[in-house]
């Protein structure tokens, strides 16, 4: 689709006026002609761009971004009041109904409790506003990208290059650098208290930070930064943001991670074993939240383990003082060191810190022995959606997600000697960097994380949200070996199976049945006015048109959506040895071979724009092109029906499957052949079991019992055969089961080595050369032997015997 076609569709009509004026800026790079168009010459040359031309359409684009930035900040500001004053109402209700509470625990007389209608009435009051603020977010994005699109297309058709001097411009009006974070963490925390009706579910809103070790279940998706805003307004309301600190105002900085991965520069065996999941591939990387003054530095280990081994992959991790890292990573300073205050206090059980002991001893040898260094950090801000103290369900997503270069390769000290470099911070987007130690990923990164343990399915909110138009499933996908994979093209030689789809639209057409919509009755009111008072006529609250195109059904999900309030909505996996969820989804085959470019093109001048090119110039030109115009559009309907009433076979319709467990296909897909970099591979992660060995040795003696047979049929009829025939045949099954034996043992040596490697060969797993060369030996061999018997029949001795046998050469 044509960006000012997908302008005209997307646009809000309450904000039609203070969208961009893409055609009319559209308009104004057109010049004259230098000779007016005639029926012999329909395309003159234009007149060539000018300084008044320019000066013209700078002026124009001014206008425009004035007029954008203007209302942007004007229905910012609306929105910042309507919160605070949603924010009074709540309070206000929540305070009466803890004051009825309080007076019904002591038997004393008070006013009526806020009733469910006042609840429902703030609910639909701060939808309303959650409808505003996504309808916000999506005008500040089609008027960027409006922008981004004119200044492109007046650079290229004009040779006059505004695109540097228009950016300063844009940054001095910054309205799509407006972060909505603080709207949906005060947002989630009032809806929370109106879903709940003023009981909230408290708890460790840590969520983990008091946990040594934690087992979880996790599916990853790219999230395109069009569709951030509006699926963290969409969780927001089944799930509260999580706020480590409540009592703290909300600060962008809180949200920051940042991690520094550890590996061997020369040998990249954690990358090696993290990329191909073998049995105990570990992690090690160093953690902290917030910016460089954090003095609390997690110290993590995240091992893989295969399910046949019985075990769940796990991260375990420990705290440790920012000034005391150097020492413990060199191993000046002792594990017992380390934990000694933390015996002091008894904060914890003498179990507890022992396990953390063993931990810290665990990963201190494996950097000393294993001679591991920095090599990668991540940073990105994260937004976690979950119940406080209840980490049973958890959504996170991770945006403006950046890798950087920690080591000391190629001669440049970047950490030095400290187990961190320290010329950036949380200043993304680390502009002081060169560009080859950065990498700034375009997506963020969503997770959906379930704790393993036998209950429910998720539920049907999630369902919905994994499989709509929002989120690209990246099954496996991991910062770390993206980071590294990135940062050092020149070292590491195997790549995940994501790197070469990284120049492919994610994006798809939008799920007309899926997002936000607007409570169906106005909510422009504060929650303590009556419906009776509003002016507006429902003609004016409605518009079919507008309903019709973004018509969707209303997330009514009672308290159980929130996904671990009432009970365990979690996946069950019965069988030990079962594809976990991603793996069940890199398994699907692709449904479609369709593409779905939301826009990209510079090119549009179209048929419409040609036919009305040709309508201005008039006379027989323009009723020519009028003809091949409709001409064209009769051949092609006509070609589509003769097609559809031609017999031929008619795919049948099904059902779209039932969905089960976390759905994240949607109903089409980009397919796309891709091919590694030259000097390099592409690993494509492969389910390895034992049983897979097992397997292969199970068909291997299948062939050698085969064989077996075989050749005890070739020695009975050595042993009990008179004539040559018998001998022929007793030679012909030796030699196939001796080629059968040498066959299959050869095949076996080869699928081992393959499986052990982690090969995705699709001999390994279909062998179709040595049935049928064994089958047709078989039956060849069968048929010379019928065919001689048969001609032995016909030769009689002379004397009549018909038992004779064929004569011999010489009687011949």
């Amino acid at each position: 689709m044509r960006f000012g076609e997908h302008l005209r569709t997307s646009m809000i009509k309450e904000y039609y006026w203070y969208y961009i004026n893409y055609d009319g800026l559209k308009k104004a790079l057109k010049t004259g002609y230098v000779t007016e168009p005639t029926p012999d010459n329909t395309k003159p040359d234009r007149k060539s761009w000018t300084e008044d031309d320019e000066r013209h359409f700078v002026t124009l684009l001014e206008s425009e971004l004035d007029k954008v930035f203007n209302f942007q900040k004007f229905k910012s500001e609306e929105i910042v009041r309507r919160i605070q004053e949603s924010d009074k109402d709540v309070d206000n209700v929540v305070s009466r109904l803890n004051s009825s509470r309080d007076a019904r625990g002591t038997g004393r007389s008070s006013g009526a409790p806020p009733s469910d209608e006042e609840f429902l009435m703030l609910e639909q009051v701060l939808s309303d506003i959650i409808a505003d603020v996504h309808d916000l977010a999506k005008f500040t994005q089609l008027n960027y990208t409006g922008f981004q699109k004119i200044i492109k297309k007046h650079d290229k058709e004009t040779q006059w290059y505004l695109k540097p001097v228009f950016a300063a411009r844009l940054n001095a009006k910054p309205f799509f650098k407006d972060n909505y974070d603080a709207f949906v963490v005060k947002l989630s925390k009032l809806y929370d208290l109106v879903r709940t009706k003023g009981n909230p579910i408290t708890g460790d809103s840590a969520a983990g930070g008091s946990q040594q070790n934690f087992v979880r279940q996790t599916t990853k998706y790219w999230v395109h930064p069009d569709n951030i805003t509006e699926l963290k307004l969409i969780i927001l309301k089944h799930l509260p943001v999580l706020v480590f600190n409540p009592s703290k105002e909300f600060e962008e900085e809180d949200t920051a991670i940042s991690s520094i991965y550890y590996d061997n520069p020369e040998t990249w065996e954690l990358y090696q074993g993290r990329l191909k999941k073998t049995e105990g591939a570990e992690a090690i990387r160093l953690r902290w939240y917030g910016g460089m003054g954090s003095d609390q530095i997690f110290v993590e280990r995240k091992t893989h383990r295969e399910d046949w081994t019985g075990e769940k992959s796990v991260k375990a991790r420990f705290s440790i003082k920012e000034k005391n890292v150097n020492d413990y990573l060199s191993g000046k300073l002792t594990v017992d060191k380390i934990f000694e205050k933390m015996r002091k206090d008894k904060k914890k059980s003498e179990a507890e810190i022992a396990d953390y002991e063993q931990l810290a001893r665990e990963i201190q040898y494996r950097v000393i022995t294993r001679r591991l260094a920095p090599v990668t950090r991540t940073f990105y801000h994260r937004t976690a959606f979950q119940l406080p103290g209840d980490a049973r369900v958890r959504i996170s997503l991770d945006t403006e997600l950046t890798m950087t270069r920690e080591d000391n390769l190629d001669g440049q000290r970047r950490a030095g000697n400290n187990w961190r470099r320290m010329d950036i911070g949380v200043d993304w987007p680390f502009s002081q960097l060169p560009p080859e130690d950065v990498e700034r990923f375009p997506y963020a990164v969503l997770e959906v994380k379930l704790q393993t343990q036998a209950g429910q399915e998720p539920p049907k909110w999630i369902r919905d949200l994994t499989a709509s138009h929002l989120v690209e499933a990246v099954p496996k996908y991991s910062k770390f070996i993206h980071g590294t994979a990135a940062m050092f093209p020149e070292r590491i030689h195997l790549l995940p199976f994501w790197m070469p789809q990284m120049d492919v639209d994610i994006r798809k057409p939008a799920s007309r049945h899926f997002g936000i919509q607007r409570p169906l009755t106005s909510t422009s009111l504060s929650a303590n006015e009556t419906p009776e008072d509003d002016e507006e006529s429902d003609e004016d609250m409605l518009d079919e048109e507008q309903e019709a195109r973004n018509a969707r059904p209303r997330d009514r999900s009672n308290r159980a959506d929130y996904g671990a309030a009432d009970q365990s909505v979690l996946f069950a996996d019965t069988d030990g040895n079962a594809l976990d969820i991603e793996e069940r989804i890199a398994a699907q085959p692709l449904p479609g071979d369709e593409d779905y470019p939301l826009y990209d093109s510079d090119e549009e001048s179209v048929d419409s724009d040609e036919l009305e090119e040709a309508r201005r110039v008039g006379g027989r030109y323009y009723y020519e092109q009028l003809a091949k115009y409709y001409t064209h559009r009769v051949t092609t309907g006509t070609v589509n029906m003769l097609k559809a009433l031609i017999p031929r076979p008619m795919p049948t319709s099904m059902p779209e499957p039932q969905q089960n467990g976390i759905a994240v296909i949607g109903n089409t897909r980009t397919t796309k052949r891709f091919e590694a970099p030259k000097g390099k591979r592409i690993h494509v992660p492969i389910r390895v079991e034992p049983k897979v060995y097992f397997a292969a040795e199970r068909t291997f003696l299948s062939w050698l019992e085969f064989s077996i047979l075989l050749a005890t049929i070739a020695a009975t009829l050595l042993n009990f055969g008179g004539d040559y025939i018998t001998l022929a045949c007793s030679w012909a099954f030796t030699v196939l089961a001796a080629i059968a034996l040498v066959y299959s043992l050869m095949l076996y040596i080869w699928r081992v080595d393959k499986i052990r490697k982690r090969r995705d060969v699709k001999r390994v797993y279909y062998e179709k050369w040595g049935p049928t060369v064994v089958g047709l030996g078989l039956v060849a061999i069968m048929l010379v032997n019928f065919g001689l018997r048969v001609r032995q029949s016909g030769f009689t001795r002379k004397d009549g015997n018909p038992g004779a046998t064929i004569p011999g050469r010489d009687d011949l």
